[in-house]
């Protein structure tokens, strides 16, 4: 069956790296788990999860209103903040909403300028979470060679980011490449999700500030298709940057039963708009996710 889900994603034009668990039982099926990618907006979780944590230490006021300069973006992509024309005044635990939620880059960067990406790589580590690294905020991500290409253009920047990387994950586009961007693998995102959604390290009411940031995700074109019903609660986080496309988040069943799924991908299609990648992202996820569910 994982062959044959690999060489589906392979047919598609997708290379996957693939990892769901059952969060009660621990049993889990997965594609290269341990690959390192390009986390893109994935880092927000544990930018949100740091960030609630020094709410909780009393280090930062989740109340307290500061002035964010508007990122004034014009390319596709970007949401919130980061298409403001106008300075706002906007609280911490707002930012926490709109960085998480709406994947706005703008509020991201404003929670990283209070917590650095070291200190939120510190305190990961202090709740036993490894596999990430954190080596700069959102905005290094919004200029890369599809911000610099006209519209029509934008296959040429998908081109590079397919033909210009190397067998060890370097790349000529310095957020794709592994050593200069931060990264996460499929692995690494489940072992987060776990500590969040089961009895870890991280504070209670920490963990469930984060699942509910989470459970208000607004981009739901990717997994969410596939995990969302009367019957089930999808709480995910996405992460796009050029020819990646990756998703993070746990199905929660009404009879009990939960699973936490991280599809990161890459595409080889040079094309940025690719609906039907993202359908396959969810269909393999969804095939592992029920393979797990009838054990």
């Amino acid at each position: 069956m994982l062959r044959e889900i690999q060489r589906e994603l392979h047919d598609g034009g997708m290379r996957g790296c693939v990892l769901v668990r059952d969060l009660h039982t621990g049993e889990e099926l997965g594609i290269e788990p341990e690959t390192q990618l390009p986390a893109a907006s994935l880092v927000k979780v544990p930018l949100a999860l740091a960030t609630a944590e020094r709410i909780r230490r009393g280090e930062l006021d989740g109340a307290t209103q500061l002035d964010v300069q508007p990122g004034r973006i014009a390319t596709p992509g970007p949401a919130g903040l980061s298409r403001f024309r106008h300075p706002a005044r906007i609280a911490i635990d707002d930012l926490l909403y709109l960085s998480t939620c709406v994947s706005d880059g703008t509020a991201a960067d404003t929670l990283f300028e209070l917590t650095p990406p070291a200190q939120v790589a510190d305190i990961l580590q202090e709740f036993g979470l490894r596999g990430f690294t954190f080596r700069h905020g959102m905005r290094e991500l919004s200029d890369t060679p599809a911000e610099r290409f006209d519209a029509t253009q934008a296959h040429l920047a998908h081109a590079l980011a397919i033909d210009a990387g190397t067998s060890g994950r370097g790349h000529r586009v310095p957020q794709l490449d592994t050593t200069r961007a931060s990264t996460g693998s499929a692995r690494a995102c489940v072992e987060l999700l776990q500590a969040l959604w089961t009895p870890s390290k991280i504070p209670s009411e920490v963990a469930e500030r984060v699942r509910g940031l989470m459970a208000h995700n607004l981009l739901r074109h990717r997994l969410a298709p596939d995990f969302s019903s009367d019957l089930t609660t999808w709480s995910s986080k996405t992460g796009t940057l050029l020819n990646l496309r990756h998703e993070i988040g746990v199905v929660e069943h009404s009879d009990g039963q939960a699973f936490a799924i991280a599809v990161l991908t890459e595409s080889l299609v040079p094309a940025s708009t690719q609906p039907g990648a993202d359908a396959l992202m969810s269909q393999a996820a969804r095939r592992l996710r029920d393979h797990l569910r009838q054990l």
